[in-house]
């Protein structure tokens, strides 16, 4: 071959080489691509299994709310059937101390009075005796009194003996006794003696639970004209499982519908064999609802475990078959698989999956299930 014909495809293979050395040096030489900043799509994809992507733009246009769980205290553990009861030291019955035809009815059936509030009036001859009784054992006191007085006068003067005198003292103190206790009496009954009436009154604040008792009707003294309950307890008598029994103790808490507290108080050692069940007293305060004989549910919670969260039971939700809660992730929202312990006021009791203080989408749930089973 012609030498002419080597120059050209010598010069075309090293105008190649020098093009592919400056390619290279080229691209090592490159400005490396911007780092992702913190927060945004490209850092986080993938960094959580199973995160929704929502921003807090969205976040706030869906209504999400985030708040954190709290340590638990008690944990339910059961719900029986009960019935509210005044306790056997709140009910009272106020009795006519003396017979007589009713003048005039202050309350009725179902109201609340307060300490020593009126009840009824009631018209007695016995009431009026007394009055004049006492009128009269006022005069003697009068007379026994002046005479004791001259009497040791004379005495200290050597004119009379001073047995005489202290028989006239004697008798004044004796004359003083009659008149303390007859007013004693009328004092006790709320009675006046110039009209011959008394009045009866609450022993106790609470509620007028019967009333037999009407006006121109008469009363004998031997009965319960009106009958009280105690306004600010209850106690709640419940059917306790077999099951149950010994697990349940006096000092765990109970709740009754609204959102009613209180404590057990006594449970029974007894089987009943008919219903399988032990009872179980507690005693709780008064509430909206809360009215003797009315027949109710007894919640009865223990002490929770270590490491059990309340949270709003509006924070738990089920997303196929899983129960879990959404808590924030920094590119958005996770589920987080949780166990139910009960539900104690509103509140549910999570055994595991979250700890204190942890933070947990508590509005906004429905949004962000809707979104997970959509995806």
């Amino acid at each position: 071959m012609n030498s002419r014909v080597y120059i050209p495809i010598g010069a075309i293979v090293v105008v190649g080489v020098v093009s592919g050395l400056w390619w290279i040096a080229a691209d090592l030489n490159a400005p490396a691509p911007p780092a992702a900043r913190p927060g945004t799509v490209q850092e986080n994809a993938g960094a959580v299994p199973g995160e929704l992507r929502v921003d807090g733009k969205q976040a706030a246009q869906l209504g999400i709310r985030l708040a954190p769980a709290v340590a638990a205290e008690d944990t339910p553990l059961a719900t029986v059937p009960a019935v509210i009861q005044p306790p056997a030291n709140a009910r009272v019955a106020v009795v006519a101390t003396f017979p007589g035809v009713v003048m005039r009815t202050l309350v009725v059936e179902g109201d609340t009075v307060r300490q020593g509030q009126a009840l009824a009036v009631i018209s007695s001859r016995e009431v009026l005796m007394l009055g004049a009784d006492l009128t009269r054992a006022n005069a003697r006191l009068g007379v026994a009194r002046s005479n004791a007085a001259r009497l040791t006068q004379l005495s200290h003067e050597g004119i009379v003996a001073g047995a005489r005198a202290d028989e006239a003292s004697a008798m004044a103190v004796e004359a003083n006794a009659d008149v303390s206790e007859k007013a004693r009496i009328l004092r006790m009954v709320n009675g006046h003696g110039a009209s011959g009436a008394y009045t009866l009154t609450a022993p106790i604040g609470g509620r007028v639970t019967a009333a037999s008792i009407q006006a121109g009707g008469s009363v004998d003294g031997t009965t319960a004209p009106y009958v009280i309950d105690a306004a600010n307890r209850y106690e709640v008598l419940g059917q306790l499982p077999e099951r149950f029994v010994g697990l349940v103790r006096p000092g765990m808490t109970v709740r009754i519908d609204p959102n009613i507290t209180g404590r057990v108080t006594a449970v029974g050692s007894t089987i009943d064999p008919a219903t399988r069940s032990a009872s179980v007293k507690a005693e709780i305060a008064a509430g909206p609802g809360i009215v003797a004989g009315r027949a109710t549910s007894l919640s009865i919670a223990g002490p929770a475990p270590a490491g059990a969260v309340a949270v709003p039971a509006n924070a738990v939700t089920r997303v196929d078959d899983r129960t879990v809660v959404f808590v924030p992730t920094t590119g958005g929202f996770a589920m987080r698989d949780v166990t139910i312990g009960g539900t104690v006021g509103g509140q549910v009791v999570l055994l595991s999956g979250l700890a204190p203080a942890e933070q947990i989408v508590i509005a906004g749930t429905s949004a962000l299930k809707a979104l997970a089973l959509s995806r």
